[in-house]
């Protein structure tokens, strides 16, 4: 299974990936939304973990861009972002699920099965 992990924070970027190697997942990081939507079009993914907050086009604005095109790939919003406004405004921007962080990475892998 091929990841994209869209995450500006270099820490959290890394244990992610990390993480998803050791399931021996295959692991793309990007910190940029326009990076990742260039990605996203040039590659195939079975996942994307999107946070909000990240460098250039934020993370609803990448999901909608997505979805905009008929890009299908399951998406993941990862956010420290937990008020339930900011959860509808993902899930309504095209996202599959919504995470709170801080998370469980079991809680993680679960959502990504």
């Amino acid at each position: 299974m091929r990841i994209l992990v869209v995450e500006d924070d270099e820490k959290i970027a890394s244990f992610i990936k990390k993480g998803l190697q050791e399931e021996s997942y295959s692991v793309d990081v990007t910190e940029n939304g326009y990076e990742a939507i260039y990605l996203i079009e040039t590659n195939t993914y079975d996942i994307v973990l999107l946070d909000l907050m990240i460098h250039g086009l934020g993370g609803v604005e990448v999901c909608k861009n997505i979805r905009s095109k008929n890009i299908t790939t399951p998406i993941i919003m990862l956010s420290a972002r937990d008020r339930t406004e900011d959860k509808i405004n993902g899930l309504d921007s095209g996202a599959d699920d919504y995470l709170t962080k801080p998370f469980s990475f079991e809680e993680l892998l679960a959502r990504i099965r």
